[in-house]
């Protein structure tokens, strides 16, 4: 469905597309951060944590904004024009 222009479908599969790829960051950070925990590099380790974290919210913004997009489509639809 196409609103003021944007075709919201594809908008939509384009958050997806942003958050997979998040979601396989987040998956490597997670691995590597008990990697370096492993290895003895509790630093490091923690950093990656609080990276993975960070990702984590990376994450919940995208789905906040998929919802923001249906009720902005929404409310876009519903604007009416007249010509003068």
């Amino acid at each position: 469905m196409c609103t003021n222009g944007v075709n919201t479908g594809q908008f939509e599969q384009m958050i997806d597309m942003i958050d997979d790829h998040i979601k396989t960051e987040r998956r490597w950070t997670h691995n590597l951060g008990h990697m370096a925990g492993d290895a003895g590099f509790p630093t490091v380790s923690e950093k990656l944590h609080q990276a993975m974290a960070q990702l984590d919210d990376v994450r919940a913004l995208l789905a906040d904004t998929k919802d923001a997009l249906e009720d902005d489509a929404e409310a876009a639809a519903n604007v009416s024009v007249k010509l003068v």
